[in-house]
């Protein structure tokens, strides 16, 4: 199956990468978000990052104009009836993915396959709204998309062969590594291990051994991690993290998975790390 044009449900953060990745390896995108202003300031900070890669002679004015030409911003789902194949990458909330799952289904060619950018939820209940399972499957990109090389290609129980073959050789043309997870668990590989060492780091600090400063610079320095896990949450938002181990929580029905007290009172303090908020390193 050919693929020629990409539908990315979302123009956040993500979405917005991942439709930049894809304009600039040859492919015709599909921006929805939901609302058409949004999804245009979203293709202006695509348009500044792409500058700046002018300014500094990586990339040619042409090369600019035909990336941005390649993506078509929208509000109307139904202009998804041309994706060969779609990124949902909206929030990370089960019940909102599986909406907007049912309604891809109803709307894109019976042989397009729709894929969730999500780092942790079920491609099984996914594709259990829709008609076509065997052609849906997790395609999770890493943030910051044009910089980050791994994408992880989560199977289904029913997803097909064939499926994981089109996405990872879409994948590969956008200049990514592929690995396979090869069966639905929450978190995949990346981010269950990830949580795991997020969880014991706080618990080093909730028991005094060490501040968040101090960790992140051991595992940096120890370990050779371009970021420490503090450091991490806040760039990701502590909100996210808590979202996930949640998740993990009901999911496993396992105590290791419940997100810590510490966590939990700086979200409640509006301290929730990324840009303008303090995070851990006010804790």
């Amino acid at each position: 199956m050919e693929i020629s044009t990409i539908g990315v449900l979302g123009a956040g953060t993500m979405g917005g990468g991942i439709a930049l990745v894809a304009a600039q390896t040859g492919f015709k995108v599909l921006l929805k978000g939901t609302e058409l202003s949004r999804v245009k300031n979203s293709i202006k900070r695509l348009e500044a990052f792409l500058e700046k890669s002018v300014q500094k002679g990586k990339l040619t004015e042409e090369e600019k104009q035909e990336t941005l030409v390649r993506i078509k911003p929208t509000n109307e789902l139904s202009d998804f009836k041309e994706a060969d194949l779609v990124v949902e990458a909206i929030v990370e909330n089960l019940e909102r993915k599986k909406k907007a799952f049912g309604e891809l289904d109803n709307v894109c060619k019976p042989e397009t396959i729709i894929t969730t950018n999500t780092s942790s939820m079920s491609i099984n209940m996914l594709a259990g709204v829709t008609k076509r399972p065997d052609r849906v499957a997790g395609m999770h990109f890493f943030n910051p998309t044009p910089i980050m090389k791994l994408v992880e290609v989560v199977r289904g129980y029913d997803t097909s062969d064939e499926t994981i073959k089109v996405i990872f050789d879409v994948a590969k043309k956008m200049g990514k590594i592929t690995v396979e997870v090869k069966k639905d668990y929450p978190g995949f590989i990346v981010t269950r291990v990830n949580m795991a060492q997020v969880i014991e780091a706080i618990r080093l600090v909730e028991e005094g051994v060490a501040t968040p400063e101090d960790i992140d610079t051991a595992m940096k320095l120890g370990l050779n991690w371009p970021m420490g896990p503090f450091e991490m949450q806040d760039f990701i938002g502590l909100d996210v993290t808590s979202s996930i181990l949640g998740y993990f929580n009901d999911e496993f029905k396992e105590a290791r998975w419940n997100p810590p007290q510490s966590l939990k009172a700086l979200i409640r303090s509006g301290k929730l790390g990324k840009k303008s908020n303090s995070g851990w390193f006010h804790y």
